[in-house]
């Protein structure tokens, strides 16, 4: 079962933590009515960054560095990292959750500030879309700390090709031994050293 939940999990949690970070770099809210849009700097106030939680975008790169790293790992350090990927999407919910008043609240001191009192704010398509995004997160990122241990992971063809031949080499001394036989006797050598014994006598 956990092993059929790779495929679809991974692309959820990539597809979730892309959303959530390009939503996240744009304005969460906007004016509700049209009682403000003819104030001058009206358009610039409405995409400012007042409007904009950068933390929650900050937050879903974390999520996204996750799950590369995630991808090329195995064991218990594959488990810590799935771990860190909750934590950040869970950080990327309380986000949005405060964000929701937040950048309304925002908005609406800046128009204060240019003599538009009351006006009237609400949420964009943005930050539906963050929402969702951070929700697909967090599911994700908890059934990767849960089924981690029985996804595949990558296999040892994938390490440094110098890994490799150097693992390879010395399995093939310790199997056959030493070839050379001036080797074979410093071997000898200093496993008479070693053993107490006087090698010259």
């Amino acid at each position: 079962m956990s092993r059929r939940s790779f495929g679809p999990v991974v692309l959820l949690g990539i597809g979730s933590g892309a959303l959530t970070a390009v939503a996240s770099n744009r304005p969460w809210a906007a004016v509700a009515d049209d009682s403000a849009r003819s104030v001058e700097g009206a358009a610039a106030l409405a995409g400012s960054t007042d409007a904009q939680m950068p933390l929650a975008a900050a937050l879903s790169l974390v999520v996204l560095a996750a799950w590369g790293v995630l991808l090329v790992t195995r064991g218990w350090v594959r488990v810590g990292v799935a771990g860190l990927g909750l934590l950040a999407s869970a950080g990327v919910v309380a986000t949005v959750l405060v964000g929701y008043s937040q950048t309304q609240d925002a908005l609406r001191e800046a128009f204060a500030g240019v003599g538009a009192d009351d006006v009237a704010t609400t949420s964009t398509g943005w930050f539906v879309a963050a929402a969702i995004g951070s929700v697909g997160s967090l599911v994700s990122t908890a059934i990767a700390v849960r089924s981690v241990h029985g996804w595949p992971a990558m296999g040892s063809r994938y390490d440094a090709p110098g890994t490799r031949a150097s693992a390879a080499a010395t399995a093939t001394a310790r199997e056959d031994g030493p070839s050379d036989p001036a080797q074979a006797a410093s071997g000898d050598l200093w496993r008479s050293i070693d053993e107490g014994r006087d090698p010259t006598v």
